[in-house]
């Protein structure tokens, strides 16, 4: 069903993709959008090792798009270095393929919003914690992404660096 990848050898263990999506901070989520076009978003992000969270507004062209195929795409890039006097990047990136829905339970959506604001506000009380998801609860929209294929890719030069 998902296309193999072409380059293995560049092909990042599970512990190095895991890592990448546990540690990264933003990606881009890529939905089907309006007439055939897609539409790609960066999104803040948690992942809980099996399920990827997102918040959004309400309304909006990604929970049309959404609405209409649940089908997604979603890529985090971990390293990105321009090396310019080889003509190329040294990079490392994960993509993950799966389903998308909204969270329409409110225990569910508290769940996914705790995890959220404990990834991106670990020091803050929980309290504090409470307080801000409570100030922002109303026009909240949480969304869980369900991976069915993930797959984490480095460039040539970061895989010769790593195997002697």
């Amino acid at each position: 069903m998902f296309r193999e990848m072409r380059r293995k050898r560049q092909l990042l263990s599970q512990v190095d993709t895991q890592k990448i999506l546990y540690e990264g901070t933003s990606g881009v989520l890529a939905v089907s959008g309006d007439d055939g076009y897609p539409y790609a978003v960066p999104l803040s992000y948690v992942y809980d090792g099996q399920k990827i969270y997102f918040h959004s507004a309400k309304s909006g062209h990604k929970l049309d798009s959404i609405s209409r195929n649940p089908k997604v795409s979603f890529c985090v890039i971990d390293q990105d270095q321009v090396v310019p006097e080889e003509y190329t990047t040294y990079f490392r990136s994960v993509i993950v393929f799966g389903t998308i829905r909204i969270l329409e339970d409110e225990a569910e959506k508290r769940e996914a919003i705790e995890k959220l604001a404990d990834k991106y506000a670990p020091d803050d009380t929980a309290e504090n914690r409470k307080k801000a998801i409570e100030r922002e609860w109303s026009p909240l929209c949480m969304l869980e992404m369900i991976p069915e294929h993930i797959s984490g890719k480095e460039a040539i030069e970061l895989y010769r660096q790593r195997k002697p």
